[in-house]
């Protein structure tokens, strides 16, 4: 089967991570094949996340480059060097630039935890995006992934999946919920949508 070398950016815990490899065992994401992990620091437990699963594993870390440019120029030597074809930002802290985002037009996926345009752009992530829909008062909330362009969650809207807003919840409590019902379902099943389609291509 024909598959598309993916690689996955990460800056934390790398659940979003989790859930993409776990699919990907269970044999629901056949046209992907998971190619390289980047952390954007050491010591950070995606980067034991891609071992666990030996999936190979490197740190580009911003704050090691003079300026912004320099970054992506590691960044882009490391993906080419591995023949990247999507590019998957889960939970990946640092912003890229348009220029960098125009060398992969429709080939980088983002997850949000809100139904875009809701609660997005700039400002907008981990658990800011919660307390501003609790703070709203929706009934309704739920996550997004979209393509990456050069406006901040403004790239074409891939999959969308509702999560119900409870009574006495917490910001902490949404996100978990919208974690666990929105985003670990959508991202694999996205990305497996995008690779399917770029074979068919």
């Amino acid at each position: 089967m024909n598959t598309v070398k993916v690689a996955i950016l990460c800056s934390g815990g790398g659940t979003n991570l989790q859930a993409i490899i776990d699919a990907h065992a269970r044999g629901e994401v056949p046209h992907a094949e998971l190619s390289l992990v980047v952390g954007s620091k050491d010591g950070i437990y995606s980067l034991e996340r891609a071992a666990n699963a030996n999936i190979p594993a490197a740190v580009v870390a911003r704050k090691a480059y003079d300026n912004a440019a320099d970054f992506e120029k590691a960044l882009i030597a490391l993906l080419d060097k591995y023949e990247i074809e999507v590019i998957v930002l889960a939970g990946f802290l640092t912003v890229l630039s348009e220029d960098f985002v125009k060398r992969y037009p429709e080939r980088i996926l983002n997850v949000h935890p809100s139904l875009i345009p809701s609660f997005c752009g700039d400002g907008f992530y981990g658990l800011r995006v919660h307390e501003a829909a609790l703070a709203k008062g929706v009934k309704v909330t739920g996550a997004t992934v979209h393509f990456v362009n050069e406006i901040t969650d403004g790239g074409r809207i891939i999959a969308q999946k509702a999560v119900e807003v409870l009574e006495g919840d917490t910001p902490e409590t949404l996100q978990r919920r919208v974690m666990e019902q929105a985003e670990w379902q959508l991202l694999p099943a996205a990305l497996e949508t995008v690779c399917n389609d770029i074979i068919e291509q």
